[in-house]
Order: C-alpha cells, then sequence, then structure tokens
C-alpha cells in the first residue's frame, strides 16, 4: 500500500508541475529507477532569420532557463517524466527596423530590463514498444504542456507563448557496439498539436538525432542535429504588416523553420552525470538565429525495491 501511495504522488506530481525533457529518450529505465535532472539553458538570440533565409543581425535577447526534470519508471516499459521551468528573458537590441520598422517598440522590451515567471506546467507518458536485448529501442511517448499562469507573451522579453500543447512523439535507439564498442545512435520525431490563434494553424513537427560515443566507462561525448517545420503560421514581413491585429500574435504564429547542429558531452559517476551540449542554427526561415548552451546535473535513484 506504501508503494501504490508513492508511486500515486509520483504520477499526480508529474501531472501537475512538469515539462518533458528535451533529449531523446529511447532507453526506459528499469521498473523503480527514477532520476532528478537540474537543468540550466541559456538562449543567446544573436539575430533573425528572415522568410527567405537571409540573416539580419537585430532583436538581440537573452534567455535563461532553470528546471527541475523528474523521471520514474512505473515498470520496466512504462514511465513518466515531468518538470516545470522557471525563465529569465532581457531584450537588448535596439527599436525595430528595416523590414519590422512597421512593429511597436514595446514597453517590455524597451526597458532593456529582466523579466522572469514560471512558463509551462508538462508531463510527458513513455511507453517501449520494442526491446530487442536493448541493443534496438522503440519508445513512443505522448506530452501535454499547460502555460502556468496567465503571462505575458507579447513582445521579444517574455517567458514563453502561452499556448497549451499536445506532443505526440517516437524515440528510436540503436546500440552499434558490432561496428566500434561504446557508439549508439538514438533519434526522435514529435507532431505537436497548438490551438489556433486568429484561425491561422501552426501545428509544428520537431527531429533530433544523436550519435553518441563512451570515450571510458565514464566519460561520452555526442553529435546533435536538430531540426523543426511548422506547419502553417505566418511569413514575415508579408503576412503580417498588413494586418494590425496580427501585431500582438506574430511571435508565436510564424512559420518558423530551423536546422541546428552541436555536440556535447556528459560524465557520470555512481547515480551522478553532469552533461553539458552547444547548439547553433546553421539555417532557417522565420526563426531567431540562436546559440543554445546547456548544462545538467542528474542523480539517480532506486524506489521501491
Amino acid at each position: 500500500m506504501r508503494r501504490a501511495l508513492g508511486l500515486a504522488s509520483i504520477a499526480f506530481f508529474a501531472l501537475t508541475a512538469g515539462t518533458p525533457p528535451a533529449a531523446a529518450q529511447a532507453w526506459v529505465p528499469p521498473a523503480g529507477q527514477g532520476s532528478i535532472t537540474f537543468v540550466t539553458q541559456m538562449i543567446d538570440h544573436v539575430g533573425r532569420l528572415m522568410d527567405d533565409g537571409t540573416r539580419v543581425a537585430c532583436c538581440g535577447t537573452t534567455n535563461v532557463g532553470l528546471d527541475v526534470e523528474i523521471d520514474y519508471a512505473l515498470t520496466d516499459r512504462w514511465s513518466i517524466s515531468a518538470g516545470l521551468p522557471y525563465i529569465f528573458a532581457k531584450y537588448r537590441g535596439d527599436a525595430p527596423d528595416h523590414a519590422a520598422a512597421f512593429l511597436p517598440y514595446l514597453a517590455v522590451d524597451s526597458c532593456h530590463c529582466v523579466h522572469s515567471a514560471f512558463q509551462d506546467v508538462g508531463f510527458t507518458a513513455h511507453y517501449n514498444l520494442i526491446n530487442v536485448h536493448r541493443a534496438f529501442m522503440l519508445t513512443p511517448s505522448a506530452s501535454i504542456g499547460v502555460p502556468s499562469h496567465n503571462y505575458d507573451h507579447v513582445g521579444e522579453a517574455v517567458v514563453g507563448f502561452g499556448l497549451k500543447e499536445l506532443g505526440i512523439a517516437a524515440d528510436v535507439g540503436q546500440r552499434l557496439d558490432a561496428i566500434l564498442p561504446g557508439l549508439s545512435v538514438e533519434g526522435r520525431y514529435t507532431y505537436t498539436i497548438v490551438p489556433r490563434v486568429l484561425d491561422i494553424p501552426h501545428n509544428r513537427s520537431n527531429g533530433l538525432l544523436e550519435g553518441a560515443f563512451a570515450v571510458t566507462r565514464h566519460l561520452s561525448g555526442r553529435g546533435i542535429l536538430s531540426w523543426q517545420k511548422t506547419h502553417g503560421g505566418l511569413h514575415f514581413p508579408a503576412d503580417v504588416q498588413p494586418f494590425p491585429e496580427r501585431y500582438p500574435e506574430f511571435h508565436r504564429l510564424l512559420q518558423d523553420n530551423y536546422l541546428q547542429v552541436g555536440g556535447g558531452a556528459s560524465y557520470s559517476w555512481h547515480q551522478w552525470d553532469v552533461s553539458a551540449s552547444f547548439l547553433r542554427v546553421v539555417r532557417g526561415t522565420n526563426s531567431h538565429d540562436v546559440h543554445v548552451y546547456t548544462v545538467n546535473l542528474g542523480w539517480s535513484f532506486q524506489a521501491g525495491g
């Protein structure tokens, strides 16, 4: 009974205070194993990618996120993930100019001050569908995200888009020890459904591909490829300038497409794991040109044994 109550408590916490982890999760941990991960991420906006893919140096914004993510395996196939990020945002740029000169210079940006708040509550449930000797894994998942409160979403220096989301994903992983001991590849595809704003569709597809190599028992490195395609959305400025009612909404309605590349490394010791990664945009349209720095500190535990 105590164990059942404990699992119910964890499930309740996950439903009420979480966001899905960003990394691929093809390998589900064994029953009763969990982890708590402290995540720090900085996103440095160094410019804009216009509708034709050209880069414009503008709109400098810094976002810093602090998050505690919880993952727990209810069975050898079922696991749940949760988290609730706290975001800091600051606009460093000038007033809108050139193609964006028609936009108002909002107080949230013109003050050049730091804004902070909790972002979106989320929850992800994973189910390991195929497990071939833990060498090949296929793990579908479903996630939900709900704004934690009615935060401001208009402008550059905001903590989020303020939209509910439903994500359907599949993670696949393959160990490649036959080619090179310690080599593996893992990928994820996610389709995210979001409500229409101003009757404009903007669901999106995201992909993530990681190639990892265990240098030693404790140290590993990985290469990362990440992409996004928005199904619908607005082209900037053609679909925004003639429609003043779209000015407050266009940030979250853009046809935001990008390709990012990067890499990372991790070091594990007993129950602890620390990792760091870097991503940058190499191409895109209607998107931010960003550099993404992430540091994770994780602690694993065994419950109900």
